[in-house]
């Protein structure tokens, strides 16, 4: 007859097993971050990681978007020279430069003082996890701009546009002096256009009010519009020129015509086509 270890000698080696197959599934945990060195992070629900290339394309390359390029810029360099600066949301069209034109921003005050501020990216998963990232960033003698990128709620969702509302004004989760929140969204009230005053059974209007109150907050609330065609050709010229690929204007429009768009976006795409074409990297 086989020998039966004892019951208790089972369990645990049972317990053993589930405790081992648990560690095995729970994520990798991030290592200790240093807020004083990269120039941009990303925060998840597992903690920070530091991105040691700010990725962003050169100010000049932004095109079509002057008006809209100089405000941005203006704010982000008061904020990196430790002055008055407000939280920004950047609304409108789809592949206008939205989060193109931020990331090129601080990349522009970081060449003046890489020290002095830094990028923060915050993936909408994580967006309940903010006020650790605040109390963290209020420790360092930084500036850090916390950004995230196509915000958008559940038309049932009305702790969410609470929540950022009072990390903006006054809340008792506040941003600390040293942070500000720059948020990309589609739509002016970060709302869905579908959206319905039934929405709230309780009152009717809090499903509403509650987002448009979001955007209320921010310092700067700046448009992004379709883009024209004197302002598509404009851009493409701007990268053709930069990277030396000949191109037509007619070719430029019909691209655009087979994607249904002209915009930022689409005109790089563009551009990455010429350079293949050419047999070139860019």
């Amino acid at each position: 007859m086989p020998f039966e270890p004892p019951a208790n000698e089972r369990l645990l080696t049972l317990l053993e097993r589930v405790a081992g197959a648990l560690e095995r599934l729970a994520p990798e945990a991030l290592a200790a971050v240093n807020w004083a060195s990269s120039p941009a992070y990303v925060w998840s629900a597992a903690g920070a990681r530091a991105v040691e290339r700010l990725e962003a394309p050169a100010l000049d390359l932004l095109r079509g978007i002057d008006s809209q390029k100089e405000r941005v810029v203006a704010n982000v360099t008061r904020f990196a020279a430790g002055t008055a600066a407000h939280d920004m949301l950047l609304w409108g069209s789809r592949g206008m430069g939205k989060s193109a034109l931020l990331r090129a921003a601080v990349r522009d005050a970081q060449e003046r003082g890489p020290e002095r501020i830094a990028l923060v990216q915050v993936g909408q998963e994580a967006l309940s996890t903010v006020p650790s990232l605040f109390v963290e960033l209020g420790r360092h003698d930084r500036r850090f701009l916390v950004f995230v990128d196509d915000l958008g709620f559940e038309d049932d969702d009305l702790s969410g546009p609470r929540l950022l509302r009072s990390w903006l004004e006054g809340g008792v989760e506040a941003r600390p002096a040293n942070v500000r929140l720059a948020v990309t969204s589609n739509r002016r009230a970060i709302v869905a256009r579908s959206l319905s005053e039934q929405d709230d059974p309780i009152n009717p209007r809090d499903a509403v009010d509650d987002r448009l109150a979001l955007a209320d907050r921010f310092g700067l609330s700046i448009g992004f519009h379709n883009c024209t065609q004197d302002d598509y050709l404009a851009i493409i010229d701007g990268y053709a020129t930069r990277f030396g690929l000949a191109w037509q204007a007619a070719d430029a429009i019909e691209w655009a015509q087979r994607r249904g768009a002209r915009s930022g976006r689409v005109a790089w795409q563009y551009i990455a086509e010429l350079a293949g074409r050419s047999g070139q990297a860019v």
